[in-house]
């Protein structure tokens, strides 16, 4: 008797059905076709976050970030352009005690629509080219230079005072980040003392010092003045004058992805 078939009552042939296989063989097939499957839709999904992945972990170096800005039009090709032909950006330039860097270009390209200072305040008549800065090493010291344009207004002409509690906020607190343990930290509180108005349509130079480091806490004071050629013996206009507490949070270590 053939034992691949069997007969009915018609006297018909029908295959006998196939025996299944063990479990100890079905499961793993089972958990290797749902692993392939997993990993291929996440792939697929991780994919287009793969590149801002990768720029968190090895940002551009503050010297690379110098270069990578291309003005797109020609008005901010004037800015670029006057920005560092100024004698105070030269000098600064110049000097060994600061680093020169662009560290809002090293916010990945896909994530600065969600960066205030880095995205959402960038482009024409308002942060129109990303401010150059310069920070010494041991986080005591640091200047910064920014055109606000009349898109930052909060009377017509005059730069926005909420604006410039930020520019403050964010300059001083990247004085006292280098002086930190881990190099990151949050505000504690903000003190501004309005001075003169801030008029649109300018370089505004932000200068601050730490006054003070304990622990994970830094004092920093600083000011925002008017952009002039000191050599040829110009006083600047202080508009705006801080003080600041930054406290570093205990998980920093585990949070600061991206150094400098």
């Amino acid at each position: 008797m053939d034992i691949s078939s069997q007969t009915t009552s018609k006297g018909t042939a029908e295959p006998l059905p196939k025996p299944k296989r063990p479990l100890y063989v079905r499961l793993p097939i089972t958990l290797a076709l749902s692993l392939l499957t997993f990993t291929l839709g996440f792939t697929m999904a991780a994919a287009p976050t793969a590149p801002v992945l990768k720029d968190l972990i090895t940002p551009p170096t503050d010297e690379e970030t110098l270069s990578l800005y291309t003005p797109a039009t020609e008005k901010a090709a004037a800015i670029e352009k006057a920005l560092f032909e100024h004698p105070l950006t030269r000098s600064l330039m110049q000097d060994e005690k600061y680093i020169a860097s662009r560290p809002h270009l090293k916010i990945p390209a896909q994530l600065r629509a969600q960066s205030l200072t880095g995205g959402t305040l960038m482009g024409d008549d308002k942060i129109e080219v990303p401010p150059v800065q310069f920070g010494t090493e041991d986080g005591k010291s640091f200047v910064s230079l920014q055109y606000i344009g009349t898109a930052l207004c909060g009377h017509p002409g005059i730069i926005h005072g909420g604006l410039l509690a930020t520019l403050l906020d964010e300059g001083l607190a990247r004085c006292c980040f280098p002086a930190l343990p881990n190099r990151a930290a949050v505000t504690a509180s903000l003190k501004v003392d309005y001075k003169a108005p801030a008029m649109a349509g300018q370089v505004l130079v932000l200068r601050a010092e730490t006054t003070k480091v304990e622990g994970r806490k830094a004092w920093v004071k600083g000011r925002l003045e008017t952009l002039v050629d000191e050599s040829k013996g110009e006083k600047p206009l202080v508009v705006t004058e801080a003080e600041a507490l930054y406290i570093e949070p205990k998980m920093a270590k585990q949070m600061n992805l991206v150094k400098g």
